[in-house]
């Protein structure tokens, strides 16, 4: 009679699952999320990245505890293993990574998607039909000819918008599909003009402002891509004098017919300037004054920003030494002296209006992407913000009896952090999305009034007391802030995908965009006010 020893073991003898590898896994990794979402001094895009981190470590140490420790049986740990290399070959397969949130969450997109320009037939036929050019012909519609308006403020006098949108919501008059890109839109007479992607090209495009149907588009051979900061051109035309002034991705400077498109002149950034191209491409709008379009270049040797004259394209001047930022330059004076502000790579640098001179620097920031434009909040002060736990500070400019320039933090906040939506200021109060919320601060001493409502990072328009806010979400949301809150009235859906363009307004119509399709929205305007008297 065969011993007990001698018989099979059953099932039963097989050593237990060795469970506690994994609990302590889930624990630690639950412990350390919930440190890094609590830590205030990290931003959320870093806690998102962070959270991000820590959940991928603990998925791989899973998975290492599973085969090598976890004492299953062989198949079934052999079996997990190529089901989940399986499911990440079908996923990486299937899916690429278009972009990222302004959060820093990835958005998944299919292999097979088409990102391309489409054709200029594809014009949205569910819209209503498109605005005649008599239709409302009693509304004036100014040029919105440059990156975020006549002055690069954001801040615009009226028209005078209606508030009830419940009672007369916006009308979307025409909606297309566009290439990929984050650039604006910008309004001349009876076209509008950005900038897009279309496969191996960039595109600088024309349309017809009463249809959204094609006129013209400028292509060369030009390509940026990056899975977080996504394809296509950045920057956003500037129209003056009949002439379109265009800065490609990767720095290819155009100077546009705005009738036919014809090329009056080009130039090659690097190559002019021995600029190395930013590592999120060239995104900076240019700036057209006294006859010259302004761009930051990067170059070193005297060659950071840089003049060209619009007639020829030739050189006029050149300054600076700091390698280019993300900024658009920007005019304004300070201290009696008209100057260009450039957001730099680790430097504010204010360049003399007429020659390019450097009048000041500032050191700013910690090598992180900075875009907002600044905030003039007086004759010698000016705000700037940045995100990526930067926040805003505000600098004081002095010019002393020999001429010479230097500029003083008055007050630093980071209650509010631009990362590209570019905040506004009106009656003292500067109002801008904090990370992704709508927050409000003093002026005068920087101290915060308010932060609420999660906007994301898009982009807004402020027209006399009211705000339009592009949400990411693609929602265009009318608010009135002021300094006891955000005063949100109404939302509207234009788009159901990631929307970080700047926006662009002409009277009563809105052009929108994002790296998917455009819309023209026609938006109510407040009542007339009737005449008293006989």
């Amino acid at each position: 009679m065969p011993s007990p020893l001698d018989l099979p073991s059953p099932a039963s003898a097989r050593p237990a699952l060795r469970r506690w590898p994994a609990w302590l896994i889930l624990g630690a990794t639950a412990l350390a999320i919930g440190v890094v979402r609590f830590r205030g001094d990290l931003d959320f895009q870093e806690r998102n990245l962070a959270t991000g981190s820590i959940a991928l470590g603990a998925a791989a140490l899973l998975l290492i505890w599973w085969v090598g420790f976890s004492r299953a049986r062989r198949s079934l740990r052999l079996g997990v293993l190529l089901g989940v290399v399986g499911l990440l070959g079908v996923g990486m397969a299937l899916f690429r990574i278009r972009g990222v949130t302004g959060d820093l969450v990835p958005i998944l997109a299919f292999r097979w998607e088409r990102t391309g320009r489409p054709a200029s037939a594809e014009v949205s036929s569910d819209a209503p039909k498109p605005v005649s050019p008599v239709v409302h012909a009693e509304v004036p519609r100014p040029d919105f000819a440059q990156f975020l308006g006549p002055a690069r403020t954001a801040v615009l006098p009226g028209p005078l918008l209606g508030a009830d949108w419940a009672e007369r919501p916006p009308e979307i008059r025409w909606r297309r599909k566009v290439g990929a890109g984050w650039s604006g839109f910008v309004i001349v007479g009876d076209r509008v003009l950005t900038q897009e992607q279309d496969q191996g090209n960039e595109c600088v495009t024309c349309y017809e402002l009463a249809t959204g149907r094609d006129v013209w588009t400028h292509a060369y051979a030009a390509r940026y891509d990056n899975p977080v900061g996504g394809e296509g051109p950045r920057a956003t035309p500037t129209v003056v004098d009949g002439a379109v002034y265009t800065l490609g991705s990767t720095g290819m400077l155009h100077a546009l017919d705005l009738q036919t498109g014809r090329v009056r002149w080009s130039r090659d950034l690097v190559a002019d300037t021995g600029a190395r191209m930013p590592e999120w491409g060239y995104a900076g709008s240019p700036l057209v004054q006294d006859g010259v379009v302004i761009v930051s270049a990067g170059g070193r040797d005297g060659q950071s920003l840089v003049a060209y004259r619009t007639s020829t394209g030739e050189r006029a001047w050149a300054a600076g030494t700091a390698a280019a930022g993300y900024g658009s330059p920007f005019l304004t004076t300070l201290a009696g002296r008209r100057q260009i502000l450039a957001y730099n790579h680790r430097f504010i640098t204010a360049h003399d209006a007429a020659d390019g001179t450097v009048l000041w620097e500032y050191p700013w920031g910690t090598g992180q992407p900075y875009a907002a434009v600044p905030v003039v909040a007086g004759p010698n002060r000016v705000a700037f913000s940045a995100g990526y736990g930067v926040g805003t500070e505000l600098l004081e400019i002095a010019r002393d009896a020999n001429g010479t320039f230097s500029a003083e933090r008055v007050w630093q906040s980071r209650k509010l952090k631009a990362k590209f939506a570019n905040p506004v200021a009106r009656e003292g109060f500067l109002y801008g999305l904090d990370d992704g919320l709508l927050a409000c601060l003093d002026l005068n001493d920087g101290r915060d009034r308010w932060k609420q409502g999660r906007y994301g990072h898009g982009q807004g328009l402020l027209v006399g007391d009211l705000y339009l806010l592009m949400a990411e979400s693609g929602e265009l949301v009318l608010l009135r802030p002021t300094p006891d809150g955000p005063n949100e009235l109404h939302r509207f859906r234009v788009f159901d995908s990631k929307t970080w363009n700047p926006i662009a307004l002409s009277g009563d119509l809105l052009l929108v965009r994002n790296d998917q399709e455009a819309a023209c929205l026609r938006l109510p305007l407040a009542p007339a006010k009737v005449a008293s008297g006989h």
